[in-house]
């Protein structure tokens, strides 16, 4: 009879093969009987041992009966086995959960404390005077989210993060959490957009885009605790460009999806929120930031040869002037905000060149945003960014330097409200103005110009990558003379021709 083979016994075995009284390979972290029967193994999990604590198996209780034995109801059952109460009952019957881990349940109440916040606070600090709208996003966005949307659900929290880091701006739990939900909404968010905007993902990702572009907003505040500056190392101030970038994204995802976003109950009230786009692009009516296209015409044929490029130039800037002169007189409506999605693309190439009109516009804007200093996100935006802008400039300037002089006023301004005469507009007539802009179409009739127009563009060739910006700009400049002369005809005045 040969000898037996000689065998190491294995002392430092997972609970589970003990239990089993079977040899265990004691493979970290999982051991191979584990892996085999898709178990937990306490090597992996160490907060499992409890529960892998022998079983005892209830001893069965001698059955009597009264009856004659001979009967068929007790002659053909089986005899039943014998169990020792020491034998444990099989452990892997039946998948059991996995107990939370501290990182696990740390994770959970972070959740559950972000999501708490976004809606019972976070919420209501995203629409600006529109109860219709903080409705929305409230309850709606979030049961939105919970259909499996997980970039909107991510989205949500993400903002909820940065508002509770705003309170709290060294909590570095809140820092990690925000950023670690933003990157994962900016993945799963880019993935999406890559195999395209259909009905049932068209909602999500326009709410997506707008918590993007609120984060991108908010995110300033904190340039420098996360290891950025708002200054760079050897141009000075640092243009908020990532602010054009992220809202142009939403007008973007709006055109490109108009086809369904125009029939949803969430969205259309959103839009609707934003007060109507009432702009004069004729330039035949005076206008309070009308200084700022002094001698536009003279530098754009001197700094460009190009006459297609000088056409695009030019309206670019006459359409960023006309969006501040319409938000100036109602800027307590979150007019200014519209600024950032409605400025066409050669504006933003303008603004990346530095050019000083452009810059000037930039400041003028920033200085429209003073109205919204009592937003978490917009808090210390004016004195800020007009400080920054200005820092660009030569104060010896003869040029320029005069016309920052009302942003520059308006950012130092000390107080809670800004009286009419420094700020250049009668409050009173905000709501006249409201109600005039709305006769002639809302917000959502803008969008409609604009989706018809990208639809065009799609049939375009690569080559004509600004018609956009042209065809808007004598489209609206068409709307905007057609609006007045049906207020001159009211009037009883004559059109103009």
């Amino acid at each position: 009879m040969p000898p037996r083979r000689s065998h190491k016994k294995s002392r430092a075995g997972c609970r589970r093969c003990k239990a089993r009284k079977i040899k265990c390979d004691e493979v970290h972290p999982r051991c191979g009987n584990c892996t085999k029967h898709g178990v937990a193994c306490d090597f992996e999990h160490p907060g499992i041992v409890d529960a892998l604590s022998p079983v005892e198996a209830p001893t069965p209780r001698p059955t009597t009966s009264t009856s004659n034995c001979d009967s068929p109801s007790t002659s053909t059952l089986p005899p039943t086995p014998s169990v020792a109460s020491s034998t444990p009952l099989p452990l892997y019957r039946n998948p059991e959960p996995l107990p939370l881990t501290s990182n696990s349940k740390s994770s959970r109440m972070m959740e559950l404390k972000l999501l708490h916040h976004y809606t019972t606070i976070t919420c209501e600090t995203l629409a600006i005077s529109s109860p219709v709208s903080e409705k929305i996003w409230r309850d709606t966005v979030p049961n939105l989210a919970f259909t499996g949307a997980n970039f909107l659900a991510d989205a949500l929290l993400a903002v909820s993060a940065l508002h509770l880091r705003y309170h709290s701006p060294q909590d570095q739990e809140l820092i990690r959490a925000s950023h670690a939900y933003m990157a994962s909404t900016l993945s799963e968010y880019g993935a999406s957009l890559s195999k395209g905007i259909n009905e049932s993902n068209a909602e999500a990702l326009f709410l997506t885009a707008a918590l993007i572009a609120f984060q991108s907003t908010a995110s300033r505040i904190f340039t420098r605790d996360d290891g950025g500056d708002l200054k760079e190392r050897s141009d000075g101030y640092a243009l908020p460009l990532s602010w054009f970038h992220s809202f142009q994204g939403v007008k973007a995802v709006v055109a490109s999806s108009w086809q369904w976003l125009r029939h949803s109950g969430i969205v259309i009230p959103i839009i609707e929120s934003q007060p109507a786009l009432n702009l004069d692009l004729s330039g035949e009516n005076a206008n309070f930031f009308g200084h700022l296209l002094n001698g536009a015409e003279e530098e754009i044929v001197s700094m460009d040869d190009d006459p297609a490029s000088q056409v695009l130039t030019r309206q670019a800037y006459q359409h960023a002037v006309a969006v501040l002169d319409w938000a100036h007189k109602i800027p307590h409506t979150g007019a200014p905000l519209v600024f950032l999605a409605t400025v066409s693309r050669r504006f933003v190439e303008l603004l990346e060149s530095r050019r000083p009109r452009a810059l000037a516009i930039l400041a003028s804007y920033f200085g429209l945003l003073k109205c919204l200093d009592g937003v978490w996100w917009l808090k210390g935006v004016a004195r800020r960014e007009v400080m920054g802008i200005v820092s660009l400039f030569n104060p010896d300037d003869e040029e320029w330097w005069p016309r920052l002089q009302w942003p520059l006023r308006i950012a130092l301004y000390e107080g809670d409200a800004i009286p009419p005469d420094v700020w250049g507009a009668d409050w009173a007539a905000e709501k006249a103005l409201l109600d005039e802009a709305g006769q002639n179409g809302g917000f959502v009739s803008h969008i409609e110009i604009l989706s018809q127009m990208f639809s065009a563009m799609q049939n375009m060739p690569p080559s004509m990558p600004d018609a956009l910006d042209v065809v808007a700009h004598q489209t609206i400049y068409n709307q905007s003379r057609a609006v007045r002369r049906n207020m001159l005809l009211q009037d009883g005045t004559q059109s103009p021709h």
